[in-house]
């Protein structure tokens, strides 16, 4: 009995399947390669090293508990905004001890910090389609910008970080 044209066009198809977890599996060992040789290149922080995005980050940290101290005391009418003397107090003393724990280099400091960047960088994207100006694109688009580079010059600290554990 011949052959159909269904069931010769379906055999090539069937080994070519056969290859793509191969590929797959060839793909996920290189990778795996890769991700060996970048940790073994990481090399610890020493004894009292903070790397440049690291005490910038401690800077930023302390610069906005100040700036939301100052802004939940001299806002007038601050309920009336949505906010309270009391949650300001909470943002700027959770904003001190995140600074504190980067200073002592603490990994779960750090996470914190960049989840916060995270966030930013969400809520600024999503303020830049809603901005009625050129001034206040801009802005967002720094802002968005910045955050971005901290977080990720901050993701190497933190592989640095883990490296000496």
């Amino acid at each position: 009995m011949a052959e159909s044209s269904e069931t010769r066009a379906a055999a090539p198809t069937a080994a070519a399947d056969h290859d793509v977890p191969a590929g797959r599996a060839r793909e996920r060992s290189a990778r795996a390669q890769r991700e060996i040789e970048a940790r073994a290149a990481l090399r610890p922080l020493g004894p009292d090293e903070r790397p440049a995005p690291l005490r910038v980050a401690i800077v930023v940290a302390v610069a906005l508990a100040i700036g939301v101290v100052v802004g939940a005391l001299t806002i007038h009418n601050l309920s009336g905004h949505g906010g309270s003397q009391v949650g300001g107090v909470f943002i700027a003393g959770f904003l001190l001890a995140v600074a504190l724990g980067m200073y002592r280099r603490r990994y779960w400091a750090v996470l914190a910090f960049e989840a916060l960047l995270a966030f930013q960088i969400i809520v600024t994207s999503l303020a830049l389609v809603v901005a009625e100006t050129l001034f206040a694109a801009g802005l967002c688009l720094v802002s968005v910008g910045l955050s971005g580079w901290l977080f990720w010059k901050l993701v190497r600290v933190m592989g640095r970080m883990r490296a000496a554990a």
